[in-house]
């Protein structure tokens, strides 16, 4: 991907100027919901209890599964397990032999077991009670298989008395990060615009992408769709952070490229989500570890560097706002999360991010972040 001479700038935050103080990153109270918790990082003696139900670890619990079957499996064949595709699961799910059929169902209920020691262990912290739905989003939901483990870990909390609903993210993986990101932006912002930047950055893919927020269809931010996006899977390449940043800005630089020629109304606005505990000012405290470099360096600050790559848009200052990355692929399900008070995401990836909320109560006028009223959305 070529490189401008903007992205040849270093990430560490040198300038003499600051972005323009329009909004708080990692902020508590949004315009739709209150931040009650993010980015727990729960721990037993064997570690972060999280990494019992990471994407990764349905994986490891298929493949031993798979090893202790010994006959010819007629859909997965000797397909290594690290390689087998969701689509491919899923029709062995539907299609496959008895016996491979079983070595499906063992690992999703060991899997839903796990995911439920995690589910409960937040339900019992104090930021976590009272907890009426739960979304689950991440990689892991684009399969059948992996709907089929969240329907299981609910009926695993029912059966102990905890009254649950989970349900899977209803975005795709690709674009609920994005579309979160609307839910960032300051009121103003779409008094003249009806496209945004966003970015979901995960362990191992970063994506940037226009979101046309169609308020002319829906006031409430239910009809929000990425109209187009770049993915780059920097977990391949092992970038420097410098680089990513830079590859990063290339991206973002392509986008508002694209939106000029297709003469969209872009805001001057990036929502950015992020791994780990996002700080006031933009820096990260930690849960940064799977990104490419040291990104909880004090003197790292991405929506510095974002901003001072990318100081106008279309003419118009930048604002770049920054929060964790499972708090903003929530964000996507506030206009769906009308008819509960308390809720929370889950996201399973490298990592299992997590973030809950309490919903604000609405104004009725038009002067809200997301251009109108809140109601209850239909599927």
């Amino acid at each position: 991907m070529a490189k401008s001479a903007a992205q040849t700038k270093s990430a560490e935050h040198k300038t003499k100027e600051t972005p323009p103080n329009v909004a708080v990153h990692g902020a508590a109270t949004l315009t739709g919901v209150t931040v009650d918790a993010f980015n727990a990082q729960l721990r037993d003696e064997d570690g972060f209890v999280g990494d019992r139900a990471r994407r990764a670890a349905f994986f490891e619990i298929f493949d031993r599964w798979r090893d202790l079957g010994d006959r010819k499996l007629s859909v997965l064949g000797d397909t290594p397990t690290a390689e087998l595709s969701k689509t491919v699961i899923d029709d062995a799910l539907a299609n496959g032999k008895p016996h491979e059929q079983a070595i499906i169902h063992s690992a999703i209920e060991e899997y839903a077991n796990e995911l439920f020691a995690v589910l409960r262990r937040l339900l019992r912290s104090k930021e976590w009670r009272d907890t009426q739905r739960v979304v689950i989003g991440g990689g892991l939901k684009a399969g059948r298989f992996a709907e089929i483990a969240v329907a299981r870990t609910e009926l695993l909390a029912r059966a102990e008395g905890i009254d649950i609903e989970l349900r899977p993210i209803r975005h795709e993986p690709d674009e609920a990060g994005l579309i979160g990101a609307a839910h960032l932006a300051p009121s103003w912002m779409f008094a003249s615009f009806d496209n945004i930047l966003a970015i979901d950055i995960g362990g191992t893919n970063i994506r940037c992408g226009i979101v046309r927020l169609n308020l002319d269809k829906a006031e409430d931010l239910s009809k929000a769709r990425v109209r187009s996006f770049e993915l780059w899977r920097h977990g391949d390449e092992e970038p420097s952070r410098e680089e990513a940043v830079a590859t990063l800005v290339g991206m973002l630089e392509k986008l508002i490229a694209q939106a000029k020629k297709d003469d969209l109304h872009l805001a001057p606005f990036i929502g950015v989500g992020c791994p780990g505990s996002i700080a006031g000012d933009g820096t990260i405290e930690n849960g940064a570890q799977n990104l490419p470099g040291n990104w909880q360096s004090s003197r790292f600050n991405l929506p510095s560097a974002l901003w001072e790559a990318i100081p106008s848009i279309a003419g118009n200052e930048t604002t770049v706002v920054m929060h964790n990355d499972a708090v903003v692929q929530g964000l996507s399900e506030v206009p769906f999360m009308q008819d509960v008070e308390h809720w929370g995401v889950l996201t399973i990836g490298t990592g299992l991010g997590n973030a809950r909320y309490t919903n604000r109560k609405r104004s009725t006028g038009k002067d809200r972040s997301g251009g109108g009223k809140m109601s209850d959305a239909k599927d």
